[in-house]
């Protein structure tokens, strides 16, 4: 099963929709969270948060329902 990209974020909203997501049962998680920590810019990187192939259309849904 491959991972595809749920979508982009600020880094603490990623984090926080893959709690709400894995919660439901989703299995997620956030790619690029710590990109460019170095240099100080970590805060402007979006982060990814993936979900497996077969789990895409769930999740979304899942987002587009208020909490």
């Amino acid at each position: 099963m491959s991972l595809v990209e749920l979508g982009r974020f600020p880094r603490i909203e990623a984090h926080v929709i893959v709690g709400r997501l894995d919660s439901e049962g989703i299995d997620a998680v956030a790619f690029d969270g710590n990109a460019s920590i170095v240099e100080g810019s970590w805060l402007l990187i979006p982060v990814r948060v993936m979900v497996h192939a077969d789990d895409l259309d769930h999740a979304r849904r899942i987002l587009d329902t208020p909490a």
